[in-house]
């Protein structure tokens, strides 16, 4: 046989093996087909690209992220003990009740009453305020985050770290390796020689015992003192605290906004959760064993507040349920904001039916999006929605990135997750469940806010669609289980 027919039977080989192992694996339908579709769209590179992306590697991932949980709880348990549910929650809606039991079957993290909790809408005041806690710490700086940036406010943010770490606190910052990629790597040596620890979360390395190429460290989480902690939506760099320019004659040419996001800040019982989470992500991704050492006490008349992290090593994600949870349990309305609006056909099927029931559902997009793939794939779903009752709103003065989920304005959800494939399957993500009146009520204003400089999307337009962008959008929509 020729060279070129010995490489035509290896693609075509391999091609078999992956259609093989896709067919036989539990991926869900929709990943499944669109696999199928990839590798036999594109012999030899798609069948390369599965075994990389979705090989059996995922599972001894999974498992080795579930173990280092599981160790850094075990040592939690022999030094504190198991703590009990707040009365509070006793006491608490039927609805909110399921949630928060939902919430601590499937994190085995308790919700936590007497915290104070600050909504932090504005960039600029969102990075003041973990300027200040960082360097305010006394003992320890705890950061973990899917991006920092090699640029203005991601070197400042070293720097500051570098600055703690040399005054004695244990600093500690774990990034992801994908996207972290551009990394300010100067400052981050910086902070090394300052006596500061630094991991990568799966390196793209399979001489790495810890690697991957496709789960990724979605979340942000900063931990001060194990007294002051931070989540939600925001990475470190300057298009989140500062505004990123556009180029030069670029139809955004001027706009200098900084992303329109939500981010959390919390003092009380529940940064306890906050900070096991970073100990079991820094226990996986270093090797280093870290726990936690004590609960912050509560606070008279602070919020429940239940802690919710999310991610493959989970046998049944816990920020997907939570959606499920508020679309099929809200008795007047439930408001939604997301960058990446990517749903499965279980997901349109539950905003449809929460629709259907009579609840005012609202979800808030971007106009512009830094994905266009992923925003295609969404669009494909507008009719369906709309049809059904689902208002759907594109946010026009600057890019969206905030993830919430406000609820009969009785409770809400900040934190990292979109709503799509990947923060529902792959992605390892973050978020605070609040259970506060006054604070739904908050986040609710400032949705009502953001939709004055929305565009609703209507009906007309989307059914007079030509063929074109309706093949477009399809074409997206199977790809989307791959972005």
């Amino acid at each position: 046989m020729s060279p070129t027919e010995i490489l035509a039977l290896a693609v075509l080989a391999l091609d078999v093996a992956a259609l093989a192992h896709a067919v036989t694996r539990h991926l869900g339908v929709a990943s499944t087909l669109a696999w199928i579709f990839f590798i036999l769209f594109l012999p030899g590179v798609g069948a390369a690209a599965y075994f990389l992306l979705a090989s059996p590697r995922i599972r001894t991932t999974r498992r080795r992220r579930r173990l280092a949980g599981e160790a850094v709880r075990a040592a939690i348990r022999r030094s504190l003990g198991r703590e009990p549910l707040p009365e509070e929650v006793e006491h608490a809606s039927p609805l909110a009740r399921s949630v928060l039991f939902l919430g601590t079957r499937l994190t085995g993290l308790p919700p936590r009453a007497g915290n104070r909790v600050e909504l932090l809408l504005d960039n600029g005041r969102a990075f003041g305020a973990k300027a200040d806690a960082i360097r305010g710490a006394e003992r320890s700086v705890w950061a973990e985050y899917y991006l920092v940036e090699d640029d203005a406010t991601g070197r400042s943010f070293l720097s500051d770290l570098a600055g703690r770490a040399r005054a004695g606190c244990d600093v500690r910052l774990l990034y992801d390796a994908v996207g972290s990629s551009g990394r300010p790597e100067e400052e981050l040596a910086t902070l090394r020689a300052a006596g500061g620890k630094a991991e990568a979360f799966l390196p793209v390395n399979p001489l790495r015992k810890r690697w991957s190429a496709h789960l990724r460290n979605h979340r942000k989480l900063l931990v001060v003192d194990e007294r002051i902690g931070f989540t939600g939506g925001m990475n470190i760099g300057d298009e989140y605290a500062r505004g990123r320019a556009s180029a030069p004659g670029s139809a955004k040419a001027g706009r200098n906004r900084p992303w329109h996001d939500a981010h959390l800040r919390v003092e009380g019982p529940a940064v306890f959760d906050l900070a096991t989470v970073f100990a079991e992500d820094w226990t996986f991704a270093s090797g280093e064993r870290l726990v936690p050492t004590s609960i912050p006490l509560p606070a008279a008349g602070g919020s429940v507040v239940a802690v919710l992290p999310s991610g493959p090593d989970q046998a049944a994600n816990a920020n997907a349920h939570t959606y499920f949870a508020a679309l099929s349990g809200a008795l007047e309305r439930c408001w939604l904001t997301t960058p990446y609006f990517v749903p499965d056909e279980p997901t349109v099927a539950a905003l449809c039916n929460a629709a259907f029931r009579g609840i005012d559902v609202r979800v808030l997009v971007p106009a512009e999006s830094d994905v266009p793939l992923a925003q295609a794939a969404g669009r494909f779903f507008y009719g369906t929605l709309l049809r059904s009752g689902v208002r759907i709103f594109e946010y026009q003065p600057a890019v969206l990135h905030a993830k919430t989920v406000v609820v009969d304005g009785s409770w809400a959800l900040v934190g990292s997750a979109n709503l799509d494939f990947r923060s529902f399957t792959l992605n390892f993500e973050l978020g605070a469940l609040v259970f506060d009146r006054g604070f739904a009520a908050l986040l609710e204003r400032r949705f009502a806010q953001d939709l004055v400089e929305s565009r609703e999307v209507t009906l007309p337009p989307v059914e007079r669609r030509g063929f074109a962008l309706r093949a477009r959008l399809g074409l997206a929509r199977l790809l989307s289980p791959l972005l």
